[in-house]
């Protein structure tokens, strides 16, 4: 039968696995001490923190939402507030994984408070875990160890600085891995790229940005089967420019055609191309190419 994890704050779940709370706010667990542990067969974590763990043994399935998690041995997985995990425990496992978590409590009003955004990872979904080197690994682990022995002395003054600068650090060190991780994929990357291009072409070859409107970055990532936040973060590693950027390429291409090589009226072209308004349509194209649907046609009409 499957059981369900609610993770509000650190210590709901240290007591479901029996780890002893040293912060409340902030906990470095080592997975090999439960080898005793009986896992049930399946678990569902909902997470109400961030969390991060070096998995060093396959332990069975992890689904967020509908896909796989791409992991193995020496596999980084993070979760933020929010996310749902299904796993289904392998049988006779032995579990091996360390991990850091932290509540949002903690790093309010701090840097990593101000700046959780930019690690973009904790995000990231089916076919996105981060694969580590044997020199990758160690440093993770020895930030860890860093974290884990503020977590040993008492708490004072200096405790929660210094320990959200090390969890800086350890994200920022992620932050690194996946972008050596996006380099080493690169001929999968060209694969999403290629699907992207593809994707993006059947969208305005028919009737679909008539009935359905312009397109998002969201509905791209969904068909390379990436979360929004990986993909958006790949093509850009790939290519220097953001999802969002070649979708306002290809619609103002497209614009520009329509406006030269037709005698379509600009509402029409508006509509066809999936703006609800044509005055969006209009401040969209000016903003883009530098004057107004109807200055580029006759600019172009005169050359």
């Amino acid at each position: 039968m499957e059981q369900q994890l609610d993770i509000s704050s650190i210590e709901a779940y240290d007591s479901f696995f029996g780890f002893e709370t040293r912060h409340p706010l902030v906990a470095v667990v080592d997975m090999k001490k439960l080898a005793d542990f009986n896992f049930p067969p399946e678990l569902t974590y909902n997470y109400g923190v961030y969390a991060l763990f070096l998995k060093q043994t396959y332990c069975g399935d992890i689904t967020y939402g509908r896909q796989p998690y791409d992991y193995q041995e020496g596999t980084v997985t993070s979760f933020a507030p929010g996310q749902v995990v299904k796993v289904k425990f392998r049988p006779g496992f032995t579990p091996n994984a360390r991990g850091l978590l932290f509540h949002p409590d903690l790093i309010r009003g701090t840097s990593l408070g101000r700046g959780i955004g930019q690690y973009s990872f904790f995000k990231y979904t089916s076919r996105e875990a981060l694969h580590l080197s044997d020199d990758e690994k160690a440093t993770f682990n020895d930030c860890l160890d860093k974290i884990e022995k503020e977590l040993e002395r008492p708490i004072d003054s200096h405790s929660k600085q210094l320990i959200c600068r090390n969890i800086e650090l350890l994200l920022d060190y992620c932050m690194r891995f996946y972008d050596r991780q996006f380099i080493t994929r690169h001929e999968a990357n060209n694969d999403v790229l290629t699907r992207f291009e593809d994707e993006l072409a059947k969208y305005f070859d028919g009737k679909k940005p008539e009935r359905e409107g312009l397109p998002t970055v969201r509905y791209f990532a969904e068909r390379c089967f990436l979360s929004p936040n990986y993909f958006g973060d790949l093509v850009k590693k790939e290519t220097g420019h953001s999802p969002q950027e070649f979708i306002q390429g290809k619609i103002l291409g497209l614009a520009k055609d329509e406006l030269i090589g037709t005698k379509k009226s600009v509402t029409e072209i508006a509509y066809s191309l999936g703006f609800q308004y044509p005055q969006h349509f209009n401040r969209y194209f000016k903003r883009g190419v530098g004057m107004t649907p109807v200055e580029y046609r006759k600019a172009g009409s005169q050359a």
